[in-house]
């Protein structure tokens, strides 16, 4: 098969670096073998300064997957559930499904019972394993028609087993607490069970790993990606930044967010490189591991970074390791930039990716980023702007919707042909995926986001869905509608605000701070509404349907 190139090289190509990534074509779990093979008593995981090698992270992932093979009933193609914080027990499940021939369905841990109510029936999930911090929100699916029949149980604890004098969360810290009841079962004696897997069967055309994003339906969907487009990111995000075995990554963004899953776990697995996991988010845990660990990769969001340079004695950290600094989701204030660049000679390198294409089809390039760009198409990647109403190509230095083809593209939505249909479109021959997002392309071919053509509202990074919150506040007994927009927050960028018509009789019964609490304990506490509004009507088109539109531009002045 002939190589594919793009058929005018970006003039900032990253300098020695082939435009086109010759992909391996094997299974997930190969790498876990490779690895384990190269490196066995090489640490993979750093958890508060335990360590996990790559070859007993293979005999622990290997017992699991047996686990799920012989005792749950995995078979090939199954979905299984993962909900947890990053630790060595996330990497561990969602290697261990893979071996078990079996797809992940990584699930955001700041869900609640409610929401995953469709993430169990939509994916068929029968299986999931789960903290036990995060265990009350899943057992109501557990024995129930459509429901769960396995819960497999861990304990965080398990996997601190040197002493450390860095500050260890209460929740992580906890001892073993997991009820005894049907259908659960405790990590802990699932792999001193030693349950041995069956052969590998699936190849790299397999489905391996489902995120869901949610649209404008308000129903979150599966992204569907293969072991060969889950692949070419991780693949592409090694070769892109020139990381070797010797690479020390600092695994701060969720591992179930495909930029962390890519850039944060299954990149650093590919090159027998070493990561040091952190739960949450902590500032001065961050700037201790990176000065002990002498970390050279961190990718972090801009929350995170405002947080971490706003410490008013930062400098006491050396932080001269660092070697790459990168990351998405929103843009870095161009202070915060600016501070960074003053404290460790670094530029922040951005990028631009989603849930449906496994995280990047754009980086910039690392010898000569832009600030507050989305960078430029990596490997293979044919991305392209359109007029989203007529599909033609937009003019040179035009705002259009993006539209991207490569390898790194999902084969479509999980049982979701209407959906499919609308998000993927043929042009010159080949299927393109419609991002919603619009952009531009400046006179040296980088690419800046403009707008956002889905209704979308980005706080902290954190994508928010407005129709899924608001099918989540119909539950509540005394809201008659709702409509969620975004609002601008100084720190977040945008945080979410509702508007609510009260059902006859409710007012007066009922306050707006009461709405809000209902909903942080409904939903996750990122798309909860932090601002309540109750109003006598919403805008109507004459069709029925709510202008949210009108009342975006409204809340922001426009």
């Amino acid at each position: 098969m002939a190589a594919v190139v793009p058929a005018r090289p970006h003039p900032h190509w990253p300098p020695g670096l082939a435009h086109h990534l010759t992909l391996p074509r094997t299974h997930l779990w190969f790498n876990v073998e490779v690895s384990a093979t190269r490196y066995p008593d090489k640490p993979f995981l750093l958890f508060y300064d335990t360590p996990l090698s790559f070859a007993d992270f293979k005999a622990e992932a290997e017992a699991l997957a047996g686990h799920l093979q012989q005792v749950c009933g995995v078979q090939r193609g199954d979905r299984v559930l993962l909900q947890m914080q990053n630790s060595p027990q996330w990497a561990l499940a969602f290697y261990a499904i893979l071996r078990a021939d079996a797809v992940v369905v990584p699930v955001n841990p700041m869900n609640r019972s409610e929401e995953l109510r469709h993430y169990v029936h939509d994916s068929g999930a029968r299986v999931a394993f789960v903290a036990q911090d995060l265990l009350d929100e899943l057992l109501p699916h557990l024995g129930v028609p459509d429901g769960l029949q396995h819960i497999v149980v861990s304990t965080y604890a398990d996997h601190l087993k040197q002493p450390t004098d860095l500050a260890v969360p209460a929740f992580v810290s906890a001892p073993r607490a997991v009820p005894e009841r049907a259908g659960v079962h405790a990590w802990h004696a699932v792999v001193q069970a030693g349950h041995a897997p069956g052969p590998l069967q699936g190849g790299p055309d397999d489905l391996c790993v489902m995120p869901y994003t949610s649209g404008t339906t308000g129903h979150p969907k599966g992204c569907m990606h293969t072991h060969a487009t889950v692949m070419t990111t991780l693949v592409g995000s090694v070769q892109w930044f020139s990381r070797t075995q010797d690479t020390v990554y600092l695994g701060v963004l969720p591992f179930f967010h495909v930029t962390g899953m890519s850039g944060g776990l299954n990149g650093p697995m590919f090159s027998g490189a070493t990561v040091v996991v952190l739960p949450r988010w902590d500032r001065e845990a961050v700037g201790r591991c990176i000065q002990r660990y002498r970390v050279s990769v961190w990718q972090v969001i801009s929350t995170m970074m405002i947080d971490f340079l706003s410490q008013p004695d930062v400098e006491r950290f050396d932080l001269s390791s660092l070697q790459a600094v990168r990351g998405g989701g929103a843009a870095m204030p161009a202070a915060i930039v600016a501070k960074l660049k003053a404290l460790t000679g670094l530029d922040y390198v951005e990028g631009y990716g989603m849930s449906e294409t496994i995280a990047a089809t754009h980086i910039n390039p690392p010898h000569r980023p832009k600030p507050q760009c989305l960078g430029i198409p990596v490997f293979d990647v044919d991305a392209r702007l359109i007029d989203p109403g007529t599909l033609a190509p937009v003019a040179p230095g035009e705002v259009g919707e993006i539209v991207i083809h490569g390898p790194q593209v999902m084969q479509g939505y999980w049982r979701a042909p209407q959906a499919n249909e609308s998000t993927f479109v043929q042009i010159d021959g080949k299927r393109f995926l419609r991002t919603g997002d619009l952009a531009r392309v400046d006179d040296e071919g980088y690419w800046f986001m403009v707008d956002r053509l889905k209704r979308m509202i980005n706080a902290a990074g954190f994508k928010v869905w407005p129709a899924e919150v608001e099918a989540l506040m119909y539950q509540h007994p005394a809201i008659q509608e709702a409509c969620v927009i975004g609002t601008l927050d100084e720190r977040r960028g945008e945080t979410v605000k509702a508007l609510v018509v009260l059902k006859p009789g409710a007012a007066g019964q009922v306050t707006e701070q009461e709405v809000a609490d209902w909903c942080r304990q409904h939903m996750a506490a990122y798309k909860a509404p932090k601002l309540i509004e109750f109003v006598e009507s919403l805008p109507k088109s004459g069709t029925g349907k709510v202008q949210w539109r009108m009342l975006q531009e409204r809340e922001r002045g426009s």
